[in-house]
C-alpha cells in the first residue's frame, strides 16, 4: 500500500501553486504586450485609411501640415544611429567583460564592475544633457554644426555599452570551471582560451547582450532628441543633423490632432515591427547554431 507524507502533499500543493503562478504571470505578461500592439494598430488605424501605408515612403517629405508624411529620412535617422552605436558599443562591452572576469585583479574587476552598473543606471535625460553641453560644442568645433548623427552615435554607445557589459559579464561567469582548467592542462594561453573556447562557448550570451543594447538604442528618445540637430532628413555624412522616430514622436505628440496625430502612432507601431523583426531573427540565429552544433 502507497502511503504520502504530509511533505509529499505540501510540496506538491506548493509545485501546482508555483507553477499556476508562473503561468498567470506569462499570460498577463503576452497578454499586456498584446493590449500595446492592438491600441498602436487602433490608433493608427485612421492613418493607413486616410493616407494609406505607401505615403509613408513615397511623400516628399515630413510636413504634416501640408499633408505630406515621409518617414524615410526618420528611419535612416533611427537605424544608422542604432547601428553605429552597435557597432562601437559591442567590442568595448565584451572586451571590458572579459578584462574585468580575466585580467583585473578581484578588488579592480568588483570596482570596475559597480561602476558599469552606476553607468547603466544613469537617466538618458543626465546624458543627453552630457551630451548636448560637452559633446556637441567638442564635435561643433571640429566639424560643424555639432549637433548631429555621429553625436546621437557617441551618445547611444555610451549607454548601451554597460548593458553589453553585465550581460556578457553574467554569461562569463556561467562558463564552466573544469572548461576553463581543462584549456590550461592543455597548454592554451590565456588569450588562446578566450578566443577558441570562453568566446564560442559564450556566444548566444554575448549575442544577448548586443541584441539587448539594440533594442534600447533603437528605442532612445530624450539623449537623441537632445544631441542629434532634429532636422528631418537623410543624413549624406557623420555629421549632417538628424531626427529618429522616436524623437520625432516626442516632438510632435503634444500637438498632433488627426492624420497628423495618427501617423505618428504609426511611426510607433512601425518601430514595434523593427523590434519584432529583429527578435525574431535572433531567435532564427540561435536556433539555427543549436542545430548546428547538434549536428
Amino acid at each position: 500500500m502507497i502511503s504520502f507524507s504530509s511533505n509529499t502533499l505540501s510540496r506538491s500543493r506548493g509545485d501546482f501553486l508555483l507553477l499556476g503562478s508562473v503561468r498567470l504571470l506569462a499570460l498577463t505578461a503576452g497578454g499586456l504586450l498584446f493590449l500595446v500592439v492592438a491600441f498602436l494598430f487602433h490608433e493608427s488605424w485612421p492613418a493607413l485609411q486616410n493616407i494609406g501605408l505607401s505615403r509613408f515612403f513615397s511623400d516628399p517629405d515630413w510636413y504634416p501640415t501640408e499633408n505630406s508624411y515621409q518617414l524615410t529620412s526618420m528611419v535612416w535617422g533611427s537605424l544608422l544611429a542604432t547601428t553605429g552605436a552597435v557597432l562601437f558599443a559591442s567590442p568595448f562591452g565584451i572586451l571590458s567583460a572579459l578584462f574585468c572576469h580575466f585580467y583585473a585583479p578581484p578588488l579592480l574587476a568588483r570596482w570596475y564592475r559597480r561602476m558599469v552598473e552606476l553607468l547603466a543606471g544613469i537617466p538618458s535625460v543626465v546624458f543627453g544633457f552630457w551630451g548636448l553641453m560637452v559633446l556637441v560644442p567638442i564635435i561643433g568645433r571640429w566639424h560643424p554644426p555639432g549637433p548631429s548623427l555621429i553625436s546621437g552615435i557617441l551618445i547611444l554607445t555610451l549607454m548601451i555599452m554597460p548593458t553589453i557589459m553585465l550581460v556578457s559579464h553574467a554569461s562569463l561567469a556561467h562558463v564552466p570551471i573544469a572548461l576553463i582548467h581543462t584549456s590550461s592542462a592543455l597548454g592554451f594561453s590565456r588569450w588562446s582560451m578566450i578566443w577558441h573556447v570562453i568566446l564560442p562557448t559564450t556566444r548566444m550570451g554575448l549575442f544577448t547582450g548586443i541584441l539587448l543594447g539594440l533594442a534600447r538604442a533603437l528605442g532612445e528618445t530624450m539623449a537623441v532628441l537632445m544631441v542629434c540637430g532634429n532636422v528631418v532628413q537623410t543624413p549624406s555624412h557623420l555629421f549632417d543633423p538628424v531626427r529618429t522616430l522616436t524623437a520625432n514622436i516626442a516632438l510632435e505628440m503634444a500637438y498632433a490632432l488627426g492624420d497628423h496625430r495618427a501617423a505618428l502612432f504609426m511611426s510607433g507601431l512601425f518601430l514595434m515591427g523593427v523590434v519584432a523583426l529583429v527578435v525574431s531573427t535572433a531567435e532564427a540565429l540561435r536556433h539555427r547554431n543549436t542545430y548546428v552544433s547538434a549536428k
